[in-house]
């Protein structure tokens, strides 16, 4: 079983579940199909799992690293966005959700996607490559975002909570009375949801 699945942490796991969306950081794994670094670029996508017929090998020698997440919203609260090649209309529509969810870096339709990238990096991972989260009120958050309640990552969803596995979303709870709660999904993606974006979420 290879170690390719993703969690809402940015975490590189082993499991057998499969997954709806694949995903790039660059070559992370060895000649031994062993992920030897959390990523290599700062660009992290995520892509269809089928695209004009082409067929790879998972974890071909010096090949990007096929990465696997359960659904979209997985994808985004790990710190990646979508493809521009295979995902076209959905990058198209992140990045102009994007740009009007976070008017402060004053970015426009001209400016490349790789300022935006270098942005998310800031926000999903530190020096020591560890996940960052900030605080926020559940209220203030839009559905799609994922948050940390009782150390587990949890969807939120229609003022519902669903506790992630990666065999999709076991268990639903009320939602916590902590006044705030860890959320995991970067905050600039956070203000991509609340601008329009909604992401596939499998509830």
């Amino acid at each position: 079983m290879l170690q390719n699945r993703v969690d809402p942490l940015g975490n590189i796991i082993r499991t057998p579940a499969r997954g709806l969306w694949m995903g790039n950081r660059g070559v992370i794994h060895n000649d031994k199909q062993e992920i030897i670094r959390p990523f290599k670029l700062h660009t992290w996508i995520t892509c269809r799992l089928e695209f004009k017929n082409w067929k790879r090998k998972v974890m071909t020698p010096k090949r990007w690293t096929e990465l696997f997440f359960m659904d979209e919203a997985t994808s985004f609260a790990a710190g990646h966005r979508p493809c521009s090649e295979c995902r076209r209309e959905d990058f198209n529509k992140f990045k102009l959700f994007w740009l009007a969810g976070n008017p402060g870096f004053q970015f426009n339709n001209k400016t490349r996607i790789q300022y935006i990238d270098e942005i998310i990096q800031k926000e999903r991972m530190d020096a020591a490559a560890s996940k960052i989260t900030y605080d926020e009120r559940l209220d203030k958050l839009p559905d799609g975002a994922f948050v940390l309640t009782g150390g587990e990552p949890h969807l939120l969803y229609k003022e519902q909570l669903y506790q992630w596995s990666p065999f999709g979303y076991k268990k639903l709870i009320d939602l916590p009375r902590e006044d705030t709660v860890p959320v995991l999904t970067p905050k600039s993606i956070i203000h991509t949801f609340h601008a329009g974006y909604s992401p596939q979420m499998s509830i």
